[in-house]
C-alpha cells in the first residue's frame, strides 16, 4: 500500500547563512488540512571512511563546540553551492586528514535527522592513501586516530564514539569492507 503524500502549496525562505537555510513550507494534508513545516535544508554532506594499508581506519577527533566536548569522527562536510558529493568528499578527506586516496566509491546515503532537514549524507570508502597535507579551517583543529574495526566497534559501544553521523556511516560501510 503506498502512503499518501502531502502537497507543498508554498516555500518560503526564514533565514540563511554560509552552512544552511531555514525554509518553511505550507502544506496540505491529503484529507484537505493545511499545515505549516519547518525545517533545514542542506545541499547534502559527504563523509568519508579512510582505510589505511594496515587495515586500520582512520578517524579524526576534533572538539565540538555545542556539546562543550571532543568528538572521534570520520572526515566529513556540507556540500557547498557549485560543489558535488564526489568533489566535497575528496576536499574533507585532504582538509581534515593530509590524506588523498587513488581508490575512491560511494558506499551508501543516509539522512541524518529527517524530520528536522532534508540533508543527504553520501557515505564513501578511500583506500590507497597517499599523505598530501591538509590546511583546515581556522575553526577546525584535528588529531588523526587509526583504529581497527573492533576497536570502532568498541568505542562505539562505550560512548567514546557519540557522533550519530559517524556511527550510521560505520553501519554502512563495515559489511562492505574486508579489513
Amino acid at each position: 500500500m503506498a502512503l499518501k503524500r502531502w502537497k507543498k502549496l508554498s516555500e518560503e525562505i526564514v533565514h540563511k547563512n554560509n552552512w544552511w537555510t531555514y525554509k518553511r513550507d505550507t502544506f496540505e494534508l491529503p484529507n484537505g488540512k493545511v499545515g505549516e513545516y519547518n525545517y533545514v535544508h542542506i545541499g547534502g554532506s559527504a563523509m568519508v571512511v579512510p582505510i589505511m594499508k594496515d587495515g586500520r581506519v582512520l578517524l579524526v577527533n576534533q572538539y565540538r563546540y555545542l556539546n562543550e566536548k571532543e568528538s572521534f569522527e570520520f572526515p566529513c562536510g556540507s556540500v557547498k553551492d557549485g560543489m558535488s558529493h564526489d568533489e566535497t568528499a575528496w576536499r574533507e578527506l585532504a582538509e581534515e586528514t593530509g590524506y588523498s586516496s587513488s581508490r575512491f566509491f560511494l558506499a551508501g546515503e543516509f539522512n541524518p535527522y529527517n524530520g528536522v532537514t532534508n540533508e543527504i549524507c553520501k557515505v564513501y570508502i578511500a583506500r590507497e592513501l597517499q599523505h598530501v597535507g591538509g590546511e583546515p579551517d581556522e575553526t577546525e583543529e584535528f588529531e588523526l586516530l587509526p583504529l581497527t574495526a573492533d576497536e570502532i566497534d568498541g568505542k562505539i559501544r562505550d560512548g567514546e564514539i557519540w557522533d550519530g553521523m559517524t556511527i550510521a556511516a560505520w553501519t554502512i560501510v563495515k559489511t562492505k569492507i574486508d579489513i
